[in-house]
């Protein structure tokens, strides 16, 4: 649930609130009468700190009537990112005290109130929602209600994209015997009624009719027939173009045959944040009510290890008639999203995107601060890029070049799956995934590399921070 914002035309209002964020522009002396001027400046003596060292790290103190106040300065030669990391550490020193309200002051002139206005809400939003966890005894208390002195209105698309990153954060933090592929798509059949979206599911049974071998063969390790192909249609009477969403949705992976060990088995029921990041898009993007129709096509399985299971050197058939030798059972997403990729390019959209935590090779890259894109063009590549630094969720572009793919050439089948020994594997799953992409269809696919991020990552404090969400909307929108 988020917190209900209020637009004050009273400052003293607002700071009637016993925690209080008032965002500054950067510069070298405090403007006049400021709230709690005089507080700050004796901080600023005390600890012998210039103002407009502000930009750099978040002051707080006690006012003489009890309440905390935080100080921060936004520095408008930073871009987003760096914008949004000092917005969040400045509301988390509110947030820390699990506040049931709290005030928000924007100063500054219009272009710069409404812009610290926008960060320190959306980030009020994100941070201050509780995501779920199994104690006894759960003390933590959401933040309620925001109350916002020096912003205008225009906040419902702001408001739709922090639902759309809270529900894909609260999907991939579920336990995985608490989402299974079936739990999953009963959740998922409740959205789409909520929010009217058309659903149609592609089970097992019609998977293996239609010839979905790659699908199948990760599927089949499992011994709860639950996998599935899920697609969700949103259409809008205005819209002119088609964006397909594709998501990486392994609700647990083990690794199979190839089994992971422990260390890396961990968090992996995250491995399902792909088909999160599409469907927070699908939602926010609902909710905003862009003019744009949204085909998502969610690729919902576990990969288990199990007399059924697929295994080194088994040869199986894709959708569209590719033959695959499989290489390395871990390398499971790859092929859940081969046959998806297939049933989603078909439609011939204007634009297809995949998001998957795919490759470990994309994590050694890049670690866990940016997340790493793939085009088929140069422009959709720039494009992607400047969405990132649009929104503050980073994206670095990576090559994949024709002459990668004779790594993948197999003696027994059409193609290898992936290679033994893992060198560029980011980029020849890549080369993979193109096969089953139907011709003149332009491709975004998306590593993500950043989808958790400990210390948290730009506005999102929390170390499963729903990347992919504000880009997406970001992508669409333009």
């Amino acid at each position: 649930m988020l917190a209900q914002l209020t637009l004050s035309s009273s400052l003293s209002k607002t700071l009637r609130n016993r925690h209080v964020l008032l965002l500054l522009p950067k510069a070298k002396a405090l403007p006049k009468d400021l709230p709690y001027g005089e507080l700050l400046a004796a901080v600023l003596k005390r600890r012998d700190m210039k103002v407009d060292e502000l930009a750099k790290s978040p002051l707080s103190a006690c006012a003489d009537d009890g309440g905390l106040v935080v100080w921060a300065m936004l520095d408008p030669d930073k871009d987003t990112f760096a914008q949004q990391v000092q917005v969040r550490k400045a509301l988390q020193l509110l947030l820390e005290e699990q506040p049931k309200q709290i005030g928000i002051v924007v100063l500054g002139d219009a272009a710069q109130r409404q812009r610290g206005a926008e960060s320190a809400v959306y980030g009020a939003w994100v941070n201050g929602a509780l995501l779920p966890v199994r104690k006894k005894k759960d003390e933590r208390k959401a933040l309620q209600k925001i109350e916002l002195f020096g912003g205008k209105g225009g906040f419902d698309a702001l408001r739709a994209q922090a639902a759309g990153n809270l529900l894909c954060r609260e999907l991939t933090v579920l336990p995985p015997n608490e989402l299974t592929p079936g739990v999953y798509r009963a959740r998922i059949k409740k959205l789409a009624q909520a929010n009217g979206w058309e659903l149609d599911e592609f089970t097992l049974p019609k998977l293996r009719k239609l010839g979905a071998g790659a699908f199948v063969a990760v599927a089949q390790g499992s011994a709860d027939e639950d996998a599935a192909i899920v697609h969700l249609s949103y259409k809008h009477p205005k819209a002119k173009q088609t964006v397909a969403l594709v998501g990486k949705g392994i609700c647990f992976d083990t690794g199979g045959h190839n089994l992971k060990p422990a260390r890396y088995m961990h968090n992996m029921h995250e491995d399902m944040n792909g088909s999160a990041v599409a469907l927070g898009i699908l939602l926010a993007a609902t909710q905003q009510q862009l003019p744009v129709n949204i085909d998502c096509w969610l690729a919902l399985a576990q990969n288990h290890i199990s007399p059924k299971a697929y295994k080194q050197n088994d040869i199986v058939t894709a959708l569209n008639g590719t033959t695959i030798e499989v290489i390395h059972t871990d390398a499971e997403g790859r092929m859940v999203l081969s046959d998806t990729l297939t049933l989603a390019s078909r439609g011939k959209p204007d634009l297809m995107i995949d998001f998957a935590t795919l490759t470990g090779s994309m994590a050694t890259a890049l670690g866990a601060r940016y997340s790493g894109v793939f085009a088929t063009s140069d422009e959709l590549a720039q494009r992607a890029v400047s969405a990132g630094r649009q929104t503050g969720e980073r994206l670095c572009a990576f090559p994949q070049d024709e002459d990668y793919e004779p790594a993948l050439d197999s003696k027994v089948a059409d193609i290898k799956q992936c290679t033994l020994d893992g060198d560029a594997d980011h980029i020849l799953a890549t080369r993979f995934l193109k096969r089953f992409v139907e011709k003149d269809v332009p491709w975004l696919h998306v590593d993500l590399s950043s989808s958790r991020c400990e210390g948290g990552l730009g506005i999102v404090a929390h170390e499963v921070n729903g990347f992919g969400v504000a880009w997406g909307l970001a992508m669409l929108q333009r």
